[in-house]
């Protein structure tokens, strides 16, 4: 049994309780790899933001559950290193799917879990979810739940259609699961094609694809029905368009990409939304700087020459996200 704590990490409790007082929002960034962890710490030490480092089932099972806890307890001695004198770093399971592997994630050193059983029948789901935090709570790790169903793809996570969380389940869910915050559906999607065509409009001098507005009144009946409960949007992408177009140049094939508008997320950010979930961006941002890399310099076989401007493009976004989106920068001195 390894402890978070002797890691240096922290859990979300006191982070989403000033977030929601605050009328911000945590960002969730998941990573794969050392890049994007060095991006990740880069970015909030710099702009002091409280962060999450979300790691999937998928990602754990790429980096190794040995590897990425001494990667975490890494990551909070480098934010030192650059001059965060008292790091709030968790290490969050993203889409846990049984309470076997949320319970590993929590003898291994995360701070905090998530149990999806959105896929399942309601009872189900309750006593799923119940049972996560009835065993994570003895070592104060706080566990994340799910009410409502994301359409799209991202790792092991898929569904075809969403459904949107129905705010009279809410206090129900909450009291019986004793969770310490809820995800909801209120129309984000996982991955890159957040939305088909036929779902959005096009900007007539762009071509591009609009997508349809986020469900703010399910969120207001949410919150009506748990005022100050933390709650968190999966599915948060914004899909820049930059790097959507620097991926098709360089021989890439990413039609109709289109996420979330930040405009909506900064709506939502200062709301009772206090974690916001972005994989999807850090991917394209990657992608597209190690494409241009291969482009113009296609004599380039050292990974520190195309991995490196990838780190630095993972970087500006993340601090982007934190300075213009979320409002979380200097939240954590």
């Amino acid at each position: 049994m390894v402890s978070y704590k002797e890691l240096g990490l922290v859990n979300t409790r006191e982070m989403f309780a000033k977030a929601v007082k605050g009328g911000y929002a945590i960002p969730a960034f998941n990573f794969n790899n050392m890049e994007q962890l060095q991006a990740i710490v880069m970015a909030s030490a710099e702009t002091k933001s409280p962060v999450i480092l979300q790691v999937s089932k998928g990602a754990r099972n790429y980096a190794n559950q040995t590897l990425l806890r001494y990667m975490a307890e890494g990551a909070v001695e480098y934010a030192k290193e650059l001059g965060w004198e008292h790091p709030q770093i968790v290490l969050h399971l993203d889409h846990g799917d049984s309470f076997e592997l949320c319970k590993s994630c929590v003898d291994m050193g995360f701070s905090s879990v998530m149990i999806d059983g959105s896929s399942l029948p309601y009872d189900e789901n309750v006593a799923l979810t119940k049972k996560v935090v009835d065993y994570a709570h003895q070592f104060d790790v706080t566990v994340e739940g799910e009410l409502g169903v994301l359409a799209g793809v991202e790792d092991e996570v898929s569904s075809e259609q969403s459904h949107y969380t129905k705010p009279e389940e809410v206090v129900d869910f909450t009291s019986k699961t004793g969770v310490d915050s809820l995800a909801i559906s209120i129309g984000t999607s996982h991955g890159a094609y957040k939305f088909k065509p036929e779902q959005c409009t096009r900007d007539p001098k762009t071509g591009r694809l609009v997508p349809p507005p986020l469900a703010f009144d399910v969120l207001k009946g949410v919150e009506e029905k748990l005022p100050g409960f933390p709650i968190v949007l999966h599915g948060s992408s914004s899909v820049p368009q930059e790097y959507v177009d620097t991926i098709n140049k360089f021989g890439g094939k990413l039609p109709d990409a289109v996420g979330i508008p930040e405009d909506q997320l900064r709506k939502a950010a200062k709301s009772a939304v206090c974690k916001i979930n972005i994989d999807s961006d850090s991917r394209l941002a990657m992608t597209a700087a190690v494409r241009k890399v291969f482009a113009e310099h296609p004599e380039q076989f050292d990974p520190r020459k195309y991995l490196g401007p990838a780190r630095d493009e993972m970087k500006k976004l993340y601090e982007h996200k934190i300075k213009e989106v979320l409002g979380s920068e200097g939240k954590a001195e």
